[in-house]
């Protein structure tokens, strides 16, 4: 098996763990932000990985990154749910300290998608198998930001409230 097949196969392990995390996560929590969070991720995860496997289809039988497989990924729609913060800021939503927990370890999860994308990009041979590798890496990033604004909230709303929305005098 070349090189290529063995990481798309560490990488669509990586895509099906942190999927199912997420959706572990949403079912878990009460929180309605937590839940919609994860919810996103989970399905942009899930998006991930059916790209990567078609890629894997075509490294095993081809040997060479795909040149007619659409391997585009959508962009991230994570930031949608973090527009709903400021509508909620002054409604009070327990997060539980689970809640909290579950954050940490995704964002841990996001930096190290974020990382392992990064070195693909840059071992990369072909312009096509570099783009998705960034666009994956980014994608990843800003899963792993978005994750941190929520934990912030989370955490306190009020200060959240006060930076993101950065409330001035006319």
């Amino acid at each position: 098996m070349t090189t290529k097949v063995k990481t798309i196969e560490i990488a669509l392990e990586n895509e099906l763990r942190e999927r199912d995390f997420y959706l572990r996560q949403s079912k878990k929590t009460d929180n309605p932000i937590g839940k919609k969070m994860f919810e996103t991720i989970a399905q942009e995860e899930n998006d991930h990985y059916n790209k990567l496997k078609m890629i894997h289809k075509e490294l095993e039988s081809k040997g060479t990154w795909p040149e007619d497989v659409s391997i585009v990924v959508a962009d991230t729609n994570i930031q949608e749910v973090l527009k709903e913060l400021p509508s909620i800021a002054d409604k009070t939503f327990d997060s539980t300290a689970d809640d909290k927990e579950a954050i940490r370890v995704a964002i841990e999860f996001e930096k190290q998608a974020h990382l392992f994308y990064i070195n693909l990009k840059n071992k990369a041979d072909d312009k096509k198998e570099m783009s998705f590798f960034d666009h994956m890496a980014k994608i990843e990033w800003e899963h792993m930001q978005s994750l941190q604004d929520t934990l912030f909230f989370f955490e306190n709303p009020a200060g959240w409230y006060e930076e993101k929305e950065k409330p001035h005098f006319d």
